[in-house]
């Protein structure tokens, strides 16, 4: 069940930085990340949209672990996608922001040994 909710978490987790990447850039964002030149939302639009769908991409895998009967495929997929969140989350940590290795890899990896500590 823990593994499910992990599971569940970081598909929601993917969603919405779909959502925010694709469709909520040049407003949220400005938020979020006060940091970030103001002027570069607009023209870095199309490269957070392309982000976006790769994390729609994400979500969607981790989506259909949900639907897959055989433990093992489920298993295999879910650890599959997991560490591609993973390494994406331990990248952007050492690339661009170490919260980014909380928010995005920590859960990913908790799933992970989670999955495993199941067998």
């Amino acid at each position: 069940m823990i593994v499910k909710i992990l599971i569940g978490l970081v598909a929601l987790l993917h969603l919405y930085f779909m959502w925010f990447e694709m469709f909520a850039w040049t407003t949220r964002g400005r938020k979020i990340f006060k940091g970030f030149p103001s002027e570069l939302f607009e023209p870095t639009k199309p490269m957070a949209a392309n982000q976006g769908l790769y994390n729609g991409f994400l979500a969607a895998g981790l989506i259909w672990t949900f639907f897959i009967t055989n433990i093992t495929w489920q298993t295999n997929i879910s650890l599959f996608f997991l560490s591609c969140v993973s390494v994406a989350g331990i990248f952007g940590a050492i690339t661009a922001d170490k919260k980014i290795f909380f928010v995005q890899a920590l859960p990913a990896l908790l799933g992970i040994i989670f999955l495993l500590l199941r067998f």
